[in-house]
Formats: C-alpha cells, sequence, structure tokens
C-alpha cells in the first residue's frame, strides 16, 4: 500500500461537473476530489480487503439476529416506534441496496473495522464512476477494485419486479449537495435498469388521510421511497405515526431495520466476537483503555466524536445526541505524507464491490475530509 503524488488531469472541474459531480470542492475551497495522489495497492492487498467487508458483513447480520431475538433493542438506543417495524422487516427481507464499511488498513495487520454505514451511506458517486474515469483517463495501468456501477444497475434491475410500484421515488434533505447527488446518481442506475424514478425532499412528502397513503408533489401515492434520510430522523417528522399503516403498500429503501447498525453495534460484534481479527474491542459503558474513541449511536461523518490519546481529549462539533455512545478501542491509522486514509469499502447486494477512500491530516474524518482515488497491480 502506497500514496503515489501526481499532477492532476487539466480542466478537472469542468471534467468532474460533466460526470454529475458537483461536490467536488469544500466549503473552505480545499478540493474534495483530490487527485493530487492515489493510493496503490497490492492485488493480495485487495484480495484481504474484499474478503474482510464480506466477513464482517456476515457477523453484522449475525448481531442483527441476536439483537431481535433477545429483544436488546433499547441497549442500542432504537425508539419504541421502530421495533414492531424492525422485526416484520427483518422476516418480511424488503429490498436493500447498498452498505459502506469504513475500514482502518496499513497493509501489513488485518483490515479492522471502525463503523458501519447502512442506513443513509454517502461518498457513492466518487467511489464508483468518478474514480473509475480517473483510473480510464489517467491510464497508470494496473486495475481498481470497483465494480459498484455495474452491480448497482444489476441490484436495481433484480429489484424491478418487487417493486410494488410502477416508479420508484427517491428522497433527502434540502441543502445538502451530497444527498441531492447521490440520489441523482441512484436514480440514474435505476433508469438504465429500467426503472421510472421521481425525486422530492423530504419536506414535500405529503399524506392522503382518505387513502391512508403517503403521496408525492403530484398527490401519486408512493409505494416504493429510497430515502437517504436517517431512520432517526424519519421517525421523528410529523408524520412518522403514520408509517406503520403503510407497511402492506410502501416499501422503504433502505429498511428500518438497518438502524440497528448504529455505531452501538460496534460493541455488539465485539460481545459476539471477542478478539476477531477484523474487530476493535468496543464496549457501551466506559472505555476499557486509556486510547478510545467515544462515538454517540447516531453521530455522521465525524460529528460528536472525542478522541482520548496519550492523555489528551479531542472532540468535534455536531448535533448529534452525544447521551448513548460507544467506546471503540483507538487504532492507529496508517500515515502517508501526513494523511491519515480510512477505506471505505462498499458492498451492493450484500457482496464486496470496490473502495473508495477518504484521507485527512486529522486522526478523525470527517465530511470534509478529502477523497483520494486508487489502483492496483
Amino acid at each position: 500500500m502506497e500514496r503515489i503524488r501526481q499532477a492532476p488531469r487539466s480542466d478537472l472541474r469542468a471534467k468532474l461537473e460533466a460526470q454529475g459531480f458537483i461536490y467536488h470542492t469544500n466549503q473552505d475551497g480545499s478540493p474534495y476530489w483530490d487527485e493530487t495522489a492515489h493510493y496503490l495497492f497490492q492485488e493480495r492487498e485487495v484480495l484481504e480487503l474484499e474478503s474482510a467487508t464480506n466477513e464482517i458483513y456476515g457477523l453484522c447480520l449475525n448481531a442483527a439476529e441476536h439483537i431481535i431475538e433477545r429483544d436488546l433493542f433499547a441497549q442500542l438506543g432504537i425508539p419504541a416506534l421502530a421495533v414492531p417495524l424492525i422485526r416484520r422487516a427483518w422476516e418480511a427481507e424488503p429490498p436493500s441496496i447498498y452498505a459502506r464499511l469504513d475500514l482502518a488498513y496499513n497493509g501489513q495487520q488485518p483490515p479492522k473495522l471502525l463503523e458501519v454505514n447502512a442506513d443513509t451511506p454517502t461518498a457513492l458517486l466518487e467511489a464508483s464512476v468518478i474514480q473509475w474515469n480517473w483510473f480510464e483517463e489517467t491510464a497508470l495501468g494496473g486495475d481498481q477494485f470497483n465494480s459498484i456501477h455495474e452491480r448497482l444497475i444489476d441490484k436495481w434491475r433484480e429489484l424491478k419486479s418487487y417493486l410494488r410500484g410502477s416508479r420508484l421515488h427517491l428522497t433527502a434533505t434540502r441543502g445538502s449537495w451530497e444527498d441531492e447527488m447521490t440520489c441523482a446518481y441512484l436514480a440514474d442506475c435505476a433508469n438504465q435498469a429500467g426503472i421510472e424514478t421521481r425525486f422530492l425532499y423530504v419536506d414535500e412528502i405529503g399524506w392522503d388521510s382518505a387513502r391512508r397513503r403517503f403521496v408525492d408533489l403530484e398527490i401519486n401515492p408512493m409505494s416504493d421511497l429510497f430515502k437517504l434520510y436517517p431512520w432517526e430522523w424519519l421517525l421523528a417528522e410529523s408524520f412518522a405515526p403514520h408509517i406503520p399503516e403503510v407497511e402492506q403498500s410502501m416499501q422503504w429503501i433502505e429498511p428500518v431495520w438497518r438502524m440497528l447498525w448504529n455505531k452501538g453495534i460496534l460493541a455488539m460484534l465485539w460481545e459476539l466476537n471477542p478478539g476477531h481479527p477484523n474487530l476493535l474491542p468496543a464496549y457501551l459503558n466506559a472505555p476499557r483503555s486509556a486510547n478510545y474513541v467515544r462515538k454517540p449511536f447516531f453521530s455522521r461523518e465525524g460529528q460528536n466524536i472525542t478522541l482520548a490519546l496519550n492523555g489528551q481529549i479531542t472532540t468535534t462539533p455536531g448535533s448529534a445526541n452525544a447521551e448513548q455512545a460507544v467506546y471503540q478501542e483507538y487504532v492507529e491509522l496508517p500515515t502517508f505524507h501526513g494523511q491519515h486514509p480510512v477505506i471505505g469499502s462498499w458492498l451492493i447486494d450484500g457482496i464486496a464491490a470496490g473502495i473508495g477512500i477518504r484521507e485527512s491530516p486529522e486522526l478523525i474524518t470527517t465530511g470534509e475530509s478529502h477523497f483520494v482515488p486508487h489502483r492496483f497491480r
């Protein structure tokens, strides 16, 4: 595993925006998409990442079943309204598209799970077509661990016959270019699979009291809704009491049982699989070592994270509910040219499909950490 510096392509901004990638620059003007360097892996490292991703995903499924069977929802901060919904969704196996595991990896030790992103994973477009186009245009040789785009289209094509209506709706909150861009990309993949799509914002979701259905702006009932909007937020909306009413007429993608894979699952995974080479010690009550990372269950994009390292405490700002949290043993991230990479390993339909790398000079990855492409040989 190496980090190799290189000159970016000419007319880079125009090329990115032509591919629909508008979230290429951070608010402070620094590049979010950064191709002044790339990571080069050996094939055996890619195979190790692939194997670890599939292994961890299996552990997560086992942990979810353990939680449901033993009624451990409260330990993971799951609201009461969600519990019967989760139980029924777990049994019904509604459509699920994708997930991302964030891993610490240096090419020498086994990949270690940092967290699971299975409800609202982003950084998808850049991990799939954007970095693949970089790989093809730069012609640096080797290959790239990346079949995300093809597998997304295949998955939507498979799900077409399982959709309850003739149109797939997608929704996200206002004001997030990244969320809107992700929805637009997933809609494009669904279109290529022959599925008609419509986008609306969460605050545009309506309730038809006569038909007892959620409707879009044209008062069309929604039968299948992909929501890039966390379930814990969805269940706090004014329309949340109606969600149980539409279980037979409407599917939510990702399904509600994905709530179980908030950051509290890290402690459950360690409890069920102590000493597993791809896991870090993690606990719900208190840290067991001097160096740890405290993560609120529903923290996102590095918000409200506390890092205790060598007697120094660092906390990131944020608006997440920080009361319920997991304490994960600190693992040293690799350092290349002063940057600390975290590998986002993508699963499509539960199978490892490629990686995307976010890096930062800081030890906590945030929403403005840079995305850097990769290849392997």
